[in-house]
């Protein structure tokens, strides 16, 4: 395809990662912290997850928008170390300024921002060039909520970017990041643009936290107050409640990036699955209706930057590869335990066959045993809901032939 596999555009920005030696960070007025060389990359899901989709293989095009200054021209230069082709379709905006963060990333912890959102809260309809998509399989857009004109009227440009889109017959995937409650993106109604924008949606699957703040606010807040994190507070029926939800507004693939409880999907029925567009899975019975949670890889943590974007990378490479659901989600889990094993946001992000190889080597997982067989049904490695079609249908035959053995 002449225009590549995947385009990938939304926010975009230079990330500054001075290397932190210790996890005992505290700032007072006066106090001088020391700290070792900084790195430079490229932040948000352009980067983030468009370069590591570049490492896996997949032929990509990065779609950001970006300033024509100093910072613009140093973003740049990173981006296309990587290959010059990933940047040709990126958007320079003369006289606005390049996004750039300084992440503070102590080694075992979450990580910490300074954000200057820059020209990515300009990006408008009109900053895309649809024509890349033509010959695109798959087009990824993430971090609305740090864009402010893609969120402003309840989402009126957002959803014009994705209906565009879908009427090029490319797949649609749209990621998010938290919400700052107190910026303009954090106190927009975000149930109501998720609602504008989720039915030219093919692939969402945000973080557990952000799904949380968007839709259900007085859960989030409750449990934001509590001391145990919160991806451990949710029950495995709510999981699958809130499955149900997100599948309700229209995605044909949506599911819930859980930190270190891994990464979980459910997926639509036929007629929706059916209207995937091009990145279409092709054996599609073994995606109809499917709840599937996959645990994390054990990995020696150094830092956490962009290993939501990483895992759906690993997610998105897969499906484009033909993979079945449950080696995708495997994927997913094991592209985004690779990033966190180094502090910045790609250098961890192995090749596909390195990644895959790692797996087949028998790569140890967290245990998600707590989890209640009342709902989830463990088989290998995976857990699968109860109303996982492929998992519905095994309980249904061996009731059968139990029942079948008590009959003379």
């Amino acid at each position: 395809m002449a225009n590549g596999d995947c385009v990938v555009g939304g926010h975009i920005c230079l990330d500054i990662i001075p290397e932190i030696p210790t996890a005992d960070v505290s700032f007072a007025p006066g106090k001088l912290l020391l700290v070792g060389a900084a790195q430079f990359g490229g932040g948000g899901p352009v980067s983030n997850t468009g370069l590591a989709l570049h490492k896996l293989g997949i032929r990509t095009r990065l779609a950001g928008k970006i300033g024509d200054d100093f910072f613009g021209e140093i973003l740049l230069k990173v981006l296309a170390s990587h290959d010059p082709a990933v940047v040709t379709a990126m958007k320079r905006a003369a006289g606005e300024v390049t996004s750039y963060s300084i992440i503070l990333s102590p080694p075992g912890e979450d990580r910490m921002f300074l954000h200057c959102a820059g020209c990515n809260d300009t990006f408008g309809v009109d900053d895309l060039d649809y024509s890349s998509l033509q010959g695109a399989r798959l087009f990824h857009f993430g971090y609305p909520p740090l864009m402010r004109q893609m969120v402003e009227d309840n989402g009126k440009e957002l959803v014009e970017v994705y209906r565009r889109a879908q009427a090029t017959g490319v797949t649609t995937s749209l990621d998010m990041t938290m919400p700052d409650p107190n910026a303009y993106t954090g106190q927009v109604d975000w149930k109501q643009i998720l609602a504008n924008v989720l039915p030219y949606v093919d692939i969402f699957i945000p973080s557990l936290e952000e799904t949380l703040y968007c839709l259900y606010p007085d859960v989030f807040a409750r449990m934001s107050e509590a001391k145990e994190p919160i991806n451990r507070q949710v029950s495995p029926e709510f999981l699958r409640s809130i499955g149900r939800d997100l599948l309700e507004m229209g995605p044909a693939i949506t599911g819930l990036k859980m930190g270190d409880h891994g990464l979980y999907i459910q997926t639509a029925d036929l007629e929706r699955m059916e209207r995937m567009g091009r990145a279409r899975p092709s054996v599609l019975d073994d995606w109809i209706s499917r709840q599937i949670w996959s645990p994390c890889f054990k990995v020696e943590v150094a830092g956490t930057t962009g290993a939501g974007d990483a895992t759906l990378a690993g997610f998105l490479a897969a499906l484009l590869r033909g993979l079945s659901p449950e080696e995708t989600v495997t994927m997913g889990c094991a592209v985004g335990g690779c990033n966190v094993e180094a502090p910045d946001s790609l250098s961890g992000v192995r090749g596909w066959e390195e990644t895959r190889q790692r797996i087949a080597r028998g790569w140890e997982r967290l245990d998600l045993s707590s989890v209640d067989e009342s709902n989830f049904r463990k088989s290998g490695e995976l857990w699968f809901g109860l109303d996982d079609r492929k998992t519905a249908e095994k309980l249904e035959k061996e009731a059968f032939f139990d029942q079948s053995s008590l009959n003379p």
